[in-house]
């Protein structure tokens, strides 16, 4: 059941008039009410993958009760290695078994010795990455004593479950979203209305931009081999703005049906184009990923202390890690190397904490700068993006070569159902709407919200796609 389909938009209405007029007596209730909703709404998607989020729940609930009840140091390691080896364990046989199975038979053939892959047959559980994470660092904060456990296994599961970021994000922390779940919520109408507007802007990223510029990604990265070089750069600039609206669509419309139901989850995207280097870049850029590496991996391996062979060693960890996590493929690891080596700069000369605040241009200039700093950034940003786009290291490669070597730069015609040269137009209007609401969490609201939620309903009526591209991309992640 997707976000932008027509059975969630018959789906969340209902949730939301039983949840406050049926469900909102007590906490508990409320609590209840939501875990049920958000098992049913994963069991739309696969019913037996249930157990497996059930399991993954109950397990992290028990062992984070144990670990806080340990008296002995040795106890306390058991029950938390416990905890971390079931829960990646889960996650690398279904995700990363037969990734790693089939790398150690092609080395194998490669030095001569013959073998055969012996692979597992299993789908990937939709959202294993984000729920995991989400008990990984409950389990993680109680072990080091950030946090206590939860006694109240109803809460802990609306933690872990919770039907708007069960999927794709973004991913919480016990310390943000567990205080919230264990007070009674009241309706708050000024609040609603901003989610109402977060929603709807969500679903403009979604299916205005991302699906249609899907469309034509999709159609010169599947025959790039026949493509001119302008097609190419098309190609890669129309999936930065499909992933960008795709992913940070979800986001916003996740936060904003946690506002209808009177809760706040962590903001996963702050304009990440409008970064002037690569450190600002990630900054802004699925926050709740790069903040849970920083603060569960980064920091333990020592962060920035020590001398700078250490830095760049736990620079290129947190980056091909968050690589990898994104899928079995050597494409990810691709990725997030070449992330790491965008980053090596900043860490070298000391300027990864410079552009802490919004950009902002004027006519001087210093805006000259900032201007050719975001241009930049978001070009190797882009090149990037067709590592993780591309199926292959050596087809991204191939990409990337053909731009060069073609040097045609003609309009090319594509067999697709949408318009071409207005999605230019298109993604250009967006980037001025987001430029001028980058101080905002969205757009609509403010002076004029009125006219600016019809005008967005009508281009989501007018201009959404509704083909085959519906699926979010982060839901294979």
């Amino acid at each position: 059941m997707f976000f932008n389909s027509l059975p969630f938009a018959v789906f969340l209405p209902i949730v939301f008039l039983l949840y406050w007029f049926v469900f909102s007596r007590t906490k508990n209730t409320q609590n209840i009410f939501l875990v049920v909703v958000s098992y049913y709404f994963y069991s739309c998607w696969d019913w037996r993958f249930l157990f497996l989020l059930l399991f993954s729940t109950l397990l992290c609930y028990y062992t984070g009760i144990k670990i806080e009840k340990s008296t002995q140091d040795r106890e306390r390691k058991f029950w938390f290695w416990l905890s971390i080896f079931f829960n990646l364990g889960f996650l690398a046989i279904f995700k990363y078994y037969n990734f790693f199975a089939f790398s150690f038979s092609e080395a194998l053939n490669n030095i001569g010795i013959q073998s055969s892959p012996l692979l597992l047959n299993v789908i990937l559980p939709v959202g294993i990455s984000f729920y995991t994470f989400h008990g990984l660092s409950y389990v993680i904060d109680i072990y080091y004593k950030r946090i206590n456990s939860e006694k109240n296994v109803v809460d802990y599961a609306l933690f872990v479950s919770y039907f708007p970021l069960l999927v794709a994000g973004p991913i919480e922390r016990a310390t943000h979203l567990l205080p919230q779940v264990k007070l009674k919520r009241s309706f708050d109408f000024e609040k609603a209305k901003e989610g109402v507007y977060q929603i709807i802007w969500g679903l403009v990223k979604k299916v205005v931009i991302a699906d249609t510029c899907a469309t034509y990604a999709n159609a010169i990265f599947d025959n790039y081999t026949s493509m001119n070089s302008l097609s190419l750069i098309l190609g890669t600039f129309y999936f930065a703005f499909q992933i960008y609206g795709d992913f940070s669509g979800y986001s916003d419309m996740a936060l904003g049906m946690s506002k209808l139901f009177g809760l706040d989850l962590l903001r996963n995207f702050n304009y990440p184009y409008f970064s002037r280097d690569i450190a600002e870049f990630w900054r802004r850029w699925h926050i709740s990923l790069s903040s849970w590496f920083r603060d569960y991996l980064y920091i333990p391996l020592g962060g920035s202390r020590g001398n700078k062979l250490k830095q760049v060693r736990n620079v290129f960890i947190i980056f091909v890690v968050s690589g990898f996590w994104h899928g079995a493929n050597w494409t990810f690891l691709a990725w997030g190397f070449i992330n790491a080596l965008y980053f090596l700069p900043s860490l070298l000369l000391g300027t990864n904490r410079n552009n802490m605040e919004t950009a902002e241009l004027h006519w001087d200039t210093d805006s000259i700068k900032v201007f050719f700093s975001i241009i930049a950034t978001f070009t190797i940003t882009c090149v990037a993006w067709i590592f993780f786009r591309a199926k292959s290291i050596s087809i991204a490669f191939d990409y990337i070569g053909r731009i060069f070597t073609d040097r045609t730069f003609s309009s090319q015609y594509l067999v697709n159902e949408r318009y071409s040269n207005e999605l230019i137009l298109l993604v250009i209007a967006f980037v001025v709407v987001e430029w001028n609401s980058r101080t905002k969490i969205e757009p609509i609201s403010g002076k004029y919200s009125g006219l600016k939620l019809v005008l967005c309903l009508l281009a989501i009526i007018a201009l959404g796609t509704y083909s085959d591209y519906k699926e979010f991309i982060y839901f294979q992640f």
